[in-house]
């Protein structure tokens, strides 16, 4: 009777973790921004390179996620790609505020813990994501915001660039054109990334050089916990990207998660309901990437086009960015 006993017991064992098994996937999603993305004014190289940095934010978070890595450490490397890339509005290549300067912001959370961290006004970080996952991680608090920002990146050992490592001439073109014409082109985008790791761990990231021509300090709702970006490991992550003013108002990021907690929504239908409904009768274009603890994907936006990309394991990266 003894060694039955035993044998049952190492059979149920193997069934839990043949169980387990099953459900231990990952999922990455990524955004590069919402706004005025039309065939008709990217050309086809521009689509690729669009395609090409896309799909290398994906490699950069899914190596991590394959190897059984957390969450975090894939969103903070997903984003680094995209904030080390001009092609974006994050990082090298932000735009310029109104008075000829780039300032960024940035923030995380972890969906398992629910601690989170956020930077704004950064002008010499490399990679804000990394500031905001060191206030994160080696503080207190949950927002560090400019000089004081700067100076704690510093004694993280974060590297620091001069201010002019974030022009381009693109960008700085696109300022003297809003300077002109005092209007809003929305070439760029905020970046971010939402993940769900093989421990069932969920985490989101969000970084942005802002809006265009911003003024007296500006902040949006991208390191702004709760409008931009919010994780809950019982809920969903996300990040948003778009007129940050409404995401604030309306606390989207946490929204989302609030709906499906509250009033038993999916990821899809809350997530469809905010910025297709709710966001779009206020005037509000945008858009957002989040992924739920099943690992369901939502990705709606109201403008034009979003840069997005999904990485599922045993499946080919999908990135777009038009109404497909």
């Amino acid at each position: 009777m003894k060694h039955f006993f035993s044998f049952f017991f190492l059979f149920l064992t193997l069934i839990s973790f043949g169980q387990n098994d099953g459900q231990n996937t990952y999922t990455l999603v990524i955004h590069g921004g919402a706004g005025s993305i039309m065939r008709a004014r990217l050309t086809e190289e521009r689509q690729q390179a669009y395609t090409q940095e896309l799909k290398h934010a994906l490699d950069a978070g899914t190596q991590i996620l394959a190897r059984g890595g957390s969450a975090l450490d894939a969103v903070v490397a997903a984003v680094k790609v995209m904030e080390d890339s001009p092609l974006f509005n994050a990082g090298k290549g932000a735009v310029f505020t109104a008075e000829g300067r780039n300032e960024l912001d940035a923030s995380i959370m972890d969906g398992k813990t629910g601690k989170a961290g956020a930077v704004a006004g950064l002008r010499t970080v490399r990679n804000p994501i990394e500031a905001a996952r060191r206030v994160m991680d080696s503080t207190k608090h949950v927002m560090l915001a400019g000089q004081g920002a700067e100076e704690f990146a510093r004694s993280q050992h974060l590297e620091i660039v001069d201010p002019s490592y974030f022009y381009t001439d693109e960008s700085w073109q696109e300022y003297l054109k809003v300077k002109e014409n005092n209007e809003k082109d929305g070439r760029k985008g905020t970046v971010g990334a939402v993940a769900l790791d093989k421990n069932g761990n969920l985490a989101a990231a969000t970084s942005t050089g802002g809006m265009v021509f911003k003024r007296y300090g500006r902040v949006g709702d991208s390191p702004v916990i709760g409008a931009g970006t919010y994780a809950n490991n019982q809920s969903c992550a996300v990040s948003c990207t778009g007129h940050g003013e409404f995401f604030i108002r309306n606390a989207v990021a946490y929204d989302l998660a609030a709906r499906m907690s509250y009033l038993g929504e999916s990821l899809e239908k809350a997530a469809d309901y905010i910025i297709n409904d709710k966001l779009k009768k206020q005037g509000a274009m945008g858009g957002l990437i989040a992924v739920d603890k099943d690992g369901n994907v939502a990705m709606p936006f109201n403008s034009p086009g979003m840069f997005r990309g999904v990485a599922k394991e045993g499946k080919p990266f999908q990135v777009l960015m038009f109404r497909e």
